[in-house]
C-alpha cells in the first residue's frame, strides 16, 4: 500500500468494504454468499463508502466480492420486508436509489468492474457508475420483469436515456441477457476485458485514469453530466466558461508545459 493508503486505512462495515491504493479508491460489494445481493444495510453502506472516498482519490473502482458484480435485491429481504407493509419496503430503495443517485454527482470517475452476474439491481448499479469495464463471460441483464417485478433501481429512467426508448423497453419487459460484446455495442460499457487477465487489466485502468489531472477529471465529469439536462447550446456554453476558468488555473498550467515538452 502507499503511503496515502496507510494513513487512510481500510474501512469496512462488512457488508461493503472499501480501502485506498494510492489514488484509487476501491469499493468492493462484500455479500459473495448471496451473490451480494442488496439489502437495506448495503445500499447505505455503499452510499458512504463512496462519498468518503471521493475526497480521497481521483478514481473509485466498484466491484462485488466472490466473482459476481451482483445479483439484484435481496428477496430474503423483501419478503421480510413486505410482512411489514408497503412503507417498510421503502428503505430498500430508497438506499440504494441513493447510492446510484450520488454517483452523478461525486467530484470523480466511478468505475464499475462486472464480472459473473450483474442482474436486475447489479444492473442498474452498473447503468449508474461513469464508466464501464465488463469481464467477456459476463452475465448482463435486467431480469425484474421475468419474476413479475417492476425495476426500483433506476432501469426505466436510465436505460431509455443510454440505449433509446427500443431497446430500453424490449430489454426490461423480456429480461433477455446481453452478453458482455452486446452491452458494449449498446454503449452499457466501455470496453470488454478478456477472462485472462481480467484484474490486471482493470486495475490498469483505473490507475491511468487516477494518474490524470484531478481538477480536468473534476470538470469534464461534471460538464458531461450537466450537459445531458441541457439544450446543446447552454451545455456548450457552459464547457467554454469550464475551459477558460480551468485553463486560468494553476493545474492547467503543467500540462501545458508537459505537452510542449513531449
Amino acid at each position: 500500500m502507499s503511503e496515502r493508503s496507510e494513513r487512510t486505512g481500510k474501512h469496512s462495515s462488512g457488508v461493503v468494504l472499501s480501502r485506498v491504493d494510492g489514488a484509487v479508491g476501491h469499493v468492493v460489494l462484500n455479500r459473495p454468499e448471496a451473490m451480494n445481493a442488496i439489502t437495506v444495510e448495503l445500499g447505505g453502506e455503499l452510499e458512504q463508502a463512496l462519498v468518503r472516498l471521493a475526497d480521497e482519490v481521483n478514481v473509485i473502482l466498484v466491484r462485488g466480492a466472490g466473482g459476481n458484480f451482483s445479483a439484484g435485491g435481496d428477496f430474503h429481504e423483501l419478503e421480510r420486508l413486505r410482512a411489514g407493509g408497503r412503507e417498510a419496503m421503502r428503505p430498500l430503495f430508497v438506499n440504494f436509489g441513493r447510492a446510484c443517485a450520488a454517483i452523478a454527482h461525486l467530484p470523480v470517475p466511478v468505475v464499475a468492474a462486472v464480472e459473473g452476474y450483474a442482474m436486475a439491481g447489479g444492473f442498474e448499479l452498473m447503468q449508474a457508475c461513469d464508466i464501464v469495464l465488463v469481464h467477456e463471460n459476463a452475465k448482463i441483464a435486467d431480469n425484474h420483469a421475468r419474476f413479475g417485478q417492476v425495476p426500483g433501481g433506476g432501469s426505466t429512467q436510465r436505460l431509455p436515456r443510454l440505449v433509446g426508448r427500443q431497446r430500453a423497453l424490449g430489454h426490461i419487459l423480456s429480461g433477455e441477457r446481453l452478453t458482455a460484446a452486446e452491452a458494449v455495442s449498446w454503449g452499457l460499457a466501455y470496453r470488454s476485458l478478456p477472462a485472462d487477465g481480467f484484474d490486471e487489466a482493470v486495475n490498469a485502468f483505473a490507475a491511468e485514469l487516477a494518474g490524470r489531472d484531478r481538477d480536468a477529471l473534476t470538470r469534464i465529469k461534471r460538464l458531461v453530466h450537466a450537459g445531458l439536462d441541457l439544450p446543446p447550446a447552454e451545455g456548450l456554453a457552459l464547457e467554454l466558461e469550464t475551459v477558460l476558468d480551468h485553463l486560468a488555473g494553476e493545474s492547467a498550467a503543467a500540462g501545458i508545459v508537459a505537452f510542449k515538452g513531449a
